[in-house]
């Protein structure tokens, strides 16, 4: 059901002041009139999430497991509808919806393995040395949660990067409640999430404060969350200027907070000579279907194309422009979205230092024409703005006199999210020098394949120095998001019945935990006496 509800803990109200959905392909209003939510709203869910704090956070691993998977049940639960709603919204279509289904609840269940085996908690018990001069006293550290989350729904993932997405699953996994402020542009789609995971909650016995929706579309009611003085972090997925502005919101509080917010990223390419005389036109048609993925709307499109001028990089660009022409223009994901990108590739043509290697071509309402470019490295050094992000199919070829010169673009750029090398085996030695380098501006670099496609598995990391993302020790997909939402606690010469179950003596959560400096599995994780 969606009536365009605020949903904050188990119950539900409306506002007067109202906003709509749209269909991106024809404008056509779709929905309900969804509710705006005010300051009230945010301060009534935040004072929940408040109260629901130090239980959900306490609970057993195995009981938050269960509450995960059962948030993944009740997403499936939801059908076709979920799929329908999601396509009227974004335009996007039913394929890459249930594929991206399946990856928030994926997700989910990893998030709830990972809680369920324990290594998050990194329970640490240090024996007391009475006789030692000075003593020691007996001290037992673990992970707690931060307290109550704010997550920030994402336009270019629906889904997985939205009301249930992946800030939501590791801040739950951390245990900490959360508040999502959806995003307008799928409000009905974001609705429809929000019911079932409050379904979830109230099926596994949960306080009402550890989930709430807020709906709204205005810049007001996320500064007003952020600045809540009961959120403890933030997770945001966005714009450079976005991300930026909650960062100074978090700062500027009392009590300033963590903000991990994902934004901006050109993921550049490094074509290397010997890959590119060899297989030039395999990677031309290769990078099409890379950077028209999605009409270009994902955080790792290959935006930025930099290799040695010369015939076999001619051919490169010849074969992917033929390529790019044959891309149908597709839908983009808002309005809103449209206008920046035809901005951003406007802002291009009128460069005198840029040429346009593709054909221009009419897109039609809200659609993206594939739009590829090309400069010199001199030129992307000159002017800043050459090598900004277009959020869409467009990317800029950046030409070097030599090696060095590539070396000395890459150097110059900001923090990304991923950079890719494509070489052979005569690139080996220009490869070895590049790879310490870009492993200093990126979250993940990648060799001879293409950046869109984010694996959520326990090794992958998605973040990267700024303005990649506000805080480049953290990824935001992957097992280890959970460590955005956690802080360790240490305590010393507690009694036993006092620790929390994770350090006490009779470990009745059954973790492995590191005893006096050695990683003891279940059967031997008593400390010594004394």
């Amino acid at each position: 059901m969606i009536d365009g509800s605020i949903l904050i803990g188990q119950g539900a109200r409306r506002s007067e002041a109202s906003f709509r959905a749209y269909d991106p392909a024809t404008g056509a209003v779709v929905g309900p009139a969804f509710s705006i939510s005010g300051g009230q709203d945010v301060a009534d869910a935040c004072a929940l999430a408040a109260d629901a704090a130090g239980v959900f956070g306490s609970l057993a691993p195995a009981v938050r497991a269960a509450f995960l998977e059962a948030v993944a049940d009740a997403i499936a639960g939801i059908g076709d509808m979920l799929i329908e709603t999601a396509m009227a919204e974004t335009g996007l279509p039913r394929a890459r919806l249930e594929g991206e289904r399946g990856r928030t609840t994926g997700q989910l269940q990893l998030f709830a393995s990972v809680v369920r085996q324990g290594d998050w908690l990194d329970a640490t018990l240090d024996s007391a040395l009475p006789d030692r001069v000075p003593p020691r006293p007996a001290l037992r550290r673990m992970n707690l949660p931060l307290g109550p989350v704010a997550v920030f729904g994402a336009s270019n993932f629906p889904l997985a990067f939205s009301v249930a997405g992946g800030d939501t699953a590791s801040a739950f996994a951390a245990g900490c409640p959360v508040v999502v402020k959806g995003h307008s542009a799928h409000p009905g789609t974001g609705e429809l999430v929000a019911r079932a995971v409050r379904k979830a909650v109230a099926d596994c016995g949960l306080p009402e404060g550890v989930f709430s929706y807020l709906p709204g579309k205005s810049h007001e009611l996320g500064a007003a969350l952020v600045a809540d003085p009961r959120i403890k972090a933030v997770g945001f997925t966005g714009s450079r200027g976005g991300g930026l502005h909650l960062v100074e919101i978090a700062r500027k509080r009392k009590e300033p907070i963590p903000v991990y917010a994902e934004m901006s990223s050109v993921n550049p390419v490094i074509i290397l000579p010997g890959a590119l005389a060899d297989r030039g036109i395999e990677l031309a048609g290769a990078f099409s279907s890379s950077l028209t993925l999605g009409a270009g709307q994902f955080c790792t499109n290959p935006g930025t194309i930099v290799a040695v001028d010369g015939p076999a990089l001619d051919i490169f660009v010849g074969a992917a422009a033929d390529a790019l022409a044959g891309v149908e223009p597709a839908t983009m994901l808002s309005a809103g979205i449209a206008a920046a990108y035809a901005e951003g590739v406007a802002a291009l043509d009128r460069n005198p230092a840029v040429e346009r290697a593709s054909t221009e071509r009419g897109a039609g309402h809200n659609r993206c024409a594939p739009a590829l470019f090309d400069t010199t490295a001199e030129a992307y050094g000159r002017d800043a703005s050459i090598g900004d992000e277009v959020f869409g199919s467009a990317a800029i070829v950046v030409r070097c006199r030599d090696l060095a010169e590539v070396a000395a673009v890459a150097a110059d750029m900001e923090g990304q999210l991923t950079a890719t090398i494509h070489m052979d085996r005569r690139d080996m030695d220009a490869a070895r020098t590049l790879v310490p380098l870009l492993s200093g501006k990126v979250g993940r670099l990648l060799v001879n394949g293409w950046p869109t496609g984010v694996e959520v598995t326990h090794a992958m990391v998605h973040g990267g120095p700024f303005p990649a993302t506000s805080d480049n020790r953290s990824t935001s997909v992957g097992s280890l998001a959970i460590a955005r939402f956690l802080r360790p606690v240490c305590f010393q010469n507690l009694p036993d019945e006092m620790l929390p179950p994770a350090l006490q003596d009779a470990n009745p959560w059954h973790l492995s935990r590191r005893v006096d400096g050695e990683r003891r599995a279940v059967a031997a994780n008593m400390p010594p006496a004394g």
